[in-house]
């Protein structure tokens, strides 16, 4: 009996296996796939090799922690602050602001950031809101000429003064916490939200203002910023008795 297929019977078996899925011919030998799975493809001749890995980015805040760690003094810690790339606000600003007033005194004022006086300046609270602070601290009898050490949360000046990102404040809060521990004030002065979110890790100023908290060892007072002041005059009432309990505390720590 003829047992071979002809030519049309052949390729009619083909066409309808091939629509069953089969498309693909059996080797003269068995291939072990799963071995050719663990198999590392062998690059082609002449191909480019593939490049490393990328390094991981570093850490601000853990580049800002260990250069704050490592200042041993006040001009030390500005030389710190100086040489930090990692915020942008340093390629836009003119001046880095650091500090003005009496380092050791016993109250420390801290602000927000540099607005554009401050930034031309390379000191704090230079502008209106300034000349506002120190008629403040006259009232009570402090002067940054004697009495009073004053510095910001941020170092450079924002862009059109927007508030500061919280990754800004981040990365730049070691910076500031190394400074209240080398000024060694016995009270800080809070100035504003900013201010009250680094230090205090909270917002809501006029909820906050004129409560005595604790950090960084020691007592902390907020207080509405000068500049907010400015805006809102009918807010001196308070701030003025926010300042007398300034004034009563420092007489209870004498």
């Amino acid at each position: 009996m003829e047992s071979a297929l002809d030519y049309w019977s052949a390729r009619a078996l083909l066409e309808w296996q091939a629509e069953l899925g089969a498309t693909e011919a059996l080797c003269d030998a068995p291939v072990d796939r799963y071995a050719l799975e663990q198999a590392a493809p062998k690059p082609k001749p002449g191909a480019a090799p593939a490049p490393p890995p990328k390094p991981k980015e570093a850490d601000p805040v853990e580049v800002a922690q260990k250069a704050a760690k490592g200042a041993a003094s006040l001009p030390a810690l500005r030389d710190a602050l100086a040489g930090f790339d990692h915020c942008d606000l340093k390629r836009g600003a003119r001046n880095l602001v650091f500090s003005d007033g009496q380092p050791g005194a016993r109250v420390m004022i801290i602000g927000e950031a540099p607005g554009r006086d401050e930034d031309l300046q390379g000191k704090p609270f230079v502008g209106r809101a300034g000349q506002l602070l120190d008629r403040m601290l006259e009232a009570i009898g402090l002067s940054r000429a004697e009495s009073v050490y004053i510095t910001n949360v941020l170092p450079w000046r924002p862009p059109q003064n927007r508030d500061p990102l919280p990754a800004e404040i981040a990365m730049l809060t070691p910076f500031l916490e190394r400074h209240v521990a080398l000024a060694e004030p016995e009270v800080l002065v809070l100035m504003g939200n900013i201010s009250c979110q680094a230090v205090l890790g909270k917002r809501g100023i006029t909820r906050l203002r004129g409560k005595w908290d604790q950090a960084w060892n020691r007592p902390v007072i907020p207080m509405f910023h000068p500049a907010y002041l400015l805006r809102q005059p009918a807010q001196k009432r308070l701030a003025w008795a926010d300042l007398l309990e300034l004034k009563a505390r420092l007489g209870s720590l004498s």
